[in-house]
């Protein structure tokens, strides 16, 4: 009953790896598996005979994607496509995770699941064309949307401060951004959650699906409770002060959605999956780093 795991050195991946307990596991990071390689993907699953595959393999990088159009495509697109051609073959589903930067972020309220897709930039775009083609492939799909994820493993915004915070007495943050950080541990957890019961036979009801960490906040909100617990962790001496600024005076590559919000009522109804406090995630990533440091 392996589940093999895709991107198993990213922020998610990581997670899954560590949390996977004694579920049995194939993980492999994107130098072991390269997912837009069809013959390498199918040598693999033709090789350990998965029962699940959960995709956690992706290009992330916002900005960069915009002047490397065709790597964001090859793993956020080609890639799922390519695993989900390879499932289709053996006969089972893919998880997949995808992004609330599919929306262009003009609505007042959260997503719904059905909201018209809107990408402002190439990372969004790239990762609606890998949903597509998942959608097109396999009916035995679920794909998780999540938004601004954050933990111990990989790049984010939670580790961004920290370092900026260190060498600095004053910082200035997007305050008209808003969303709902979603830790990763919480996102592992969802989908091996989901993956034991797909395994045990249950039938879920396949899709897309939104989980993101509530409540909603705002870069600088989020920035400010990133450095107030801190603090009380002793993991910075003193806090920076955190000025809030308007995008238009933070200018960045890639055009970014002013609402992140994701509507998660259809994941609680359907799925039975409730999202989590980011605050749980964000002290459980800054312990984790203060007994790594």
């Amino acid at each position: 009953m392996t589940i093999l795991i895709t991107g198993a050195a990213g922020q998610v991946g990581s997670e899954l790896v560590e949390r996977a307990g004694h579920r049995p596991v194939a993980a492999f990071t994107r130098a072991e598996l390269n997912i837009s390689d069809g013959a390498a993907v199918q040598a693999a699953v033709a090789s350990i005979r998965p029962k699940l595959i959960i995709n956690a393999a992706a290009y992330t990088a916002v900005d960069k994607a915009e002047a490397e159009r065709e790597a964001a495509f090859a793993i956020n697109c080609d890639g799922p496509r390519v695993l989900a051609r390879a499932a289709a073959v053996a006969a089972i589903p893919v998880f997949h995770i995808s992004t609330d930067y599919v929306f262009d972020g003009s609505r007042n309220t959260p997503y719904p699941e059905d909201a018209p897709a809107a990408p402002l930039g190439v990372y969004g775009q790239s990762k609606w064309a890998g949903e597509e083609a998942i959608r097109l492939e396999l009916k035995q799909h679920l794909i998780l949307r999540v938004a601004w994820v954050f933990g111990a493993h990989g790049n984010n915004f939670v580790k961004t401060m920290l370092k900026l915070g260190a060498s600095r007495p004053e910082l200035r943050v997007v305050d008209d951004q808003r969303g709902g950080p979603t830790h990763a541990g919480a996102i592992a957890d969802t989908l091996l959650g989901l993956a034991d019961r797909v395994l045990a036979g249950e039938a879920l009801a396949w899709g897309t699906y939104h989980y993101t960490g509530e409540p909603v906040v705002s870069w600088h909100g989020f920035a400010q409770k990133i450095f107030d617990e801190a603090s009380l962790l002793g993991l910075i001496e003193n806090k920076p002060l955190v000025h809030a600024i308007t995008t238009a005076e933070y200018p960045t590559p890639a055009k970014r959605p002013a609402n992140s919000a994701l509507d998660g009522s259809l994941a609680k109804a359907q799925l039975g999956i409730g999202r989590r406090q980011w605050l749980s995630g964000l002290r459980e990533t800054l312990q984790s780093l203060k007994q790594s440091a």
